[in-house]
């Protein structure tokens, strides 16, 4: 019989802890704190992201239902529903939203060699943000509209392996082109965004610091046709243009010249215009490019649906951000898992089996190893694909 640690201890093994305990004294996150410290506190929302908890009564009672289990765990003892509140309110959301940023760079490297289904080694971003609604009265701090409020979440997707390599939390105020001001171009990468992120300015940007862009043409785009390439229409390619901007101010913030492309997908008949200054790579790339960006939305559903960042611990900007940066964590911690274990399984399937064994004694490996991805056709969404290989 197997007498170590809990699954759960043995989870929270993967994480780089000394990294945490110096973000944690660089934010002083621990300065005369008596009960319930940085660490303990953000184990007991992991916890709670894992275990699907929905509220901090759910919290205090799963926690004492298994009090002699709790110190293996690596939380002291159980801890009541106002301590955790109180630590929602005061524990600085930046120590959380930094650590979550060192476990995106270390999953990143992990995922670097993931195959993108195209003949490239550039690295591929998607851009794009999803709203998370509020109540006004219950979080006026995030104030969206008139009678409603919400958080933005701005994320930058690497496409090999679908982790985030970028995360901004903001209200809902904030425009989705503004995040194109945050980021520091790549050199060499490709940025895949919708049309919210047509700014010329800003795409003129990411073009002299040598990153590339793909996006959608506005319908009111004013251009001329300077050169038109020869294009495969059995593709779906109408037409390959260079083209250059006549709009005064457009000319004036983008006077280089771009590359528009016309595409017509066959399975739904519509027509779409593409945007690039990337001249080298074959027309139905660019397209089959704009195509992955999908794979953001397809992360923001999955979040969603699979973590908690929709029902909060607390109604604090700080207890908000804090629970949003925990879980962007747990994610990445379990695609982190998932890579070191090799593990075939999807990561749908690999929450679902820790979700019901975190207090069971048993090694990782045997809870994890050789379970098949079946389960994951239970999903009635069928957004569980993320990490399949």
């Amino acid at each position: 019989m197997y007498v170590g640690k809990p699954l759960f201890a043995q989870v929270m093994e993967f994480l780089p802890w000394k990294t945490f305990h110096r973000i944690v004294s660089r934010y002083g996150g621990d300065h005369r704190v008596r009960t319930l410290s940085c660490a303990e506190h953000f184990r007991i929302l992991a916890f709670a992201q894992l275990t699907y908890r929905e509220s901090l009564r759910d919290i205090e009672a799963c926690l004492s239902a298994q009090s002699a289990k709790l110190y293996h765990m690596g939380i002291r003892c159980a801890v009541s529903r106002s301590t955790l509140a109180d630590a929602n309110e005061l524990r600085d959301w930046h120590i959380y939203a930094e650590f979550a940023h060192r476990l995106i760079a270390q999953a990143r490297t992990l995922y670097a060699s993931e195959d993108l289904g195209m003949d490239l080694t550039n690295t591929v971003y998607a851009l794009d943000s999803t709203t998370i609604d509020l109540c006004l009265s219950v979080f006026p701090w995030a104030h969206f509209r008139t009678t409603k409020a919400a958080v933005k979440m701005h994320t930058l997707l690497d496409l090999r392996g679908s982790i985030p390599g970028f995360i901004h939390v903001s209200d809902g105020k904030m425009h989705d082109v503004r995040a194109l001001d945050l980021l520091i171009p790549e050199p060499g990468a490709i940025y895949v965004m919708d049309r919210a992120y047509v700014d010329f300015v800003r795409l003129h940007r990411l073009h002299l610091a040598g990153a590339f862009f793909v996006t959608r043409a506005k319908s009111n785009l004013d251009a001329h046709r300077m050169y038109s390439a020869k294009t495969d229409r059995s593709l779906g390619i109408i037409c390959d243009q260079t083209v250059g901007l006549d709009g005064f101010y457009t000319q004036h913030d983008y006077p280089e010249p771009l590359r528009r492309i016309r595409f017509k997908d066959a399975e739904t008949g519509k027509t779409l215009v593409f945007l690039t200054n990337n001249f080298t790579l074959p027309a139905a790339t660019i397209c089959a490019l704009y195509k992955s960006r999908w794979q953001v939305e397809l992360f923001f559903k999955w979040i969603k649906q699979h973590l908690r960042i929709q029902r909060f611990y607390g109604t604090s900007e700080n207890a908000v951000k804090s629970q949003i940066w925990i879980a962007v964590s747990v994610y990445v911690l379990v695609a982190i898992i998932k890579k070191r274990l090799n593990l075939d399984a999807s990561l749908y399937t690999l929450l679902q089996i820790l979700s019901v064994t975190l207090f069971e004694k048993m090694p990782i490996q045997q809870a994890l190893q050789g379970i098949g991805g079946q389960a994951e056709n239970t999903d009635p969404n069928n957004q569980l694909n993320l990490f399949d290989s």
